[in-house]
């Protein structure tokens, strides 16, 4: 079973270059299942479990995929089966982007229900909407999804609630239904965005990504296409906080710094120097950290993906603090090994209450998701003495080579087995 020890004191210093976004790649890889004609070469692929996993699925279906480090050559001309059923699909929650994929290109899928991180209630009523709407009839039944439809046809469709998975699912969809679908109360997030890049990269003719409302004009077929990923908004996200929690000066490169805007004014408001570039991020921190308060909201607002380790930082910060968890009702698992470590902080209901410590001790801990892993090995940076990490094939789902990264910074971060 493998483990991440952390030795904990070390400031960090130094560059680091962060990779692909997972939650656009695992969106994007799937939707060059349209591609009737062609083949799509995605470049700036992350090296994660969730990509590696989307692969084993897609490649079962009968795409035929070439990978070269981060870019893959997919070529779905080829695609014999609109059964996704293998056990990879019941392990990670994006494989739902499938039933989109599937429907819009053969009028049919069948999917197992998707598993992932254990967050909250994850229901996909809101994707349902969505193909219903568009003249689909899903069944559900002995944990997959059955999805079928004569034709697509397009249509005004107003989602009840904001939801990244169902916007972007539905999108996919759409993009080849007769006429127009007009997408209301939609997700504004930057994966939402580059999968509309993607998709109008294939011939797609889809406006207003990035906004409450998206319309898009079906087009009969979609083609193969270039095209790279933008950059990971978490991942970066992840880095910065980390570099605020232990202290040192470090450069992030490969970001785009507007996505990272609400992270930045949190930063900033503790007593952290942090210095954009153009593609880059420059994060210092040499004196104490300031109390804050955080509510996590849809982009542009502070990302749910960033709230637990964000409260690690917290929990290092003179005063108190305070973090209200909007969007999902059980994304403070964390707070349990924070506790281990030496953390103040009482939860009630979706908010915690942190009062800052002078410092953590290691022990050992889990990772209970993948957020919350990150979170461990930010405090496990920062605490006296060794954490060790268990359950670490939750962070390996969204971190591509987390202790060679922190290593190269000055950080103690070593996998075992044991």
């Amino acid at each position: 079973m493998e483990r991440l020890l952390v030795k904990g004191g070390n400031k960090l210093f130094g560059s680091v270059e962060i990779t692909g976004a997972k939650n656009a790649a695992v969106a994007i890889l799937p939707a060059a299942i349209l591609a009737s004609e062609g083949v799509c070469v995605i470049d700036n692929i992350p090296d994660i479990e969730d990509v590696q996993c989307m692969e084993k699925i897609m490649r079962s279906l009968g795409c035929e995929i070439q990978r070269n480090k981060n870019e893959f050559v997919i070529d779905s001309k080829s695609i014999s089966s609109t059964d996704a059923m293998i056990e990879e699909v019941k392990n990670m929650r994006a494989s739902y982007y499938l039933i989109g994929a599937l429907l819009g290109r053969f009028k049919k899928a069948r999917v197992a229900l998707p598993g992932g991180c254990h967050i909250g209630v994850r229901p996909i009523d809101q994707h349902i909407k969505g193909f219903e709407a568009l003249g689909a009839t899903v069944e559900i039944n002995h944990g997959s999804v059955s999805i079928q439809a004569e034709k697509l046809v397009g249509t005004n469709i107003f989602f009840d609630v904001v939801s990244v998975g169902a916007t972007i699912n539905v999108m996919i969809a759409a993009a080849v239904a007769e006429g127009t679908t007009i997408l209301e109360n939609v997700a504004r997030e930057p994966h939402v965005v580059d999968v509309a890049n993607f998709l109008n990269t294939m011939g797609a003719n889809i406006k207003g990504a990035g906004t409450d409302v998206i319309i898009i004009k079906g087009v009969p077929t979609l083609k193969g296409c270039n095209y790279s990923v933008i950059p990971d908004q978490i991942e970066a996200a992840t880095f910065m906080i980390a570099s605020a929690a232990c202290g040192g000066e470090v450069t992030i490169k490969n970001v785009i710094p507007k996505h990272l805007e609400s992270i930045t004014a949190k930063l900033v408001e503790m007593g952290v120097e942090v210095e954009e570039g153009d593609d880059s991020v420059t994060v210092k921190r040499e004196g104490n950290l300031r109390g804050t308060n955080v509510k996590t909201s849809p982009y542009p607002g502070f990302p749910t993906d960033v709230q637990q380790p964000m409260t690690v930082l917290m929990c290092l910060a003179e005063g108190r603090s305070l973090v209200n968890e909007s969007i999902w009702e059980s994304r403070f698992k964390h707070v349990d090994e924070l506790k281990k470590l030496g953390a103040n902080i009482k939860v009630d209901g979706r908010s915690a209450i942190i009062e800052g410590v002078k410092e953590f001790t290691g022990t050992v801990v889990k990772a209970t998701d993948l957020r919350a892993g990150a979170a461990m090995v930010i405090a496990g940076l920062v605490a006296k003495g060794e954490t060790e990490i268990y359950s670490i094939e939750h962070i390996d789902r969204g971190y591509p080579h987390i202790e060679d990264k922190f290593r190269s910074l000055g950080g103690d971060v070593t996998r075992i087995y044991k």
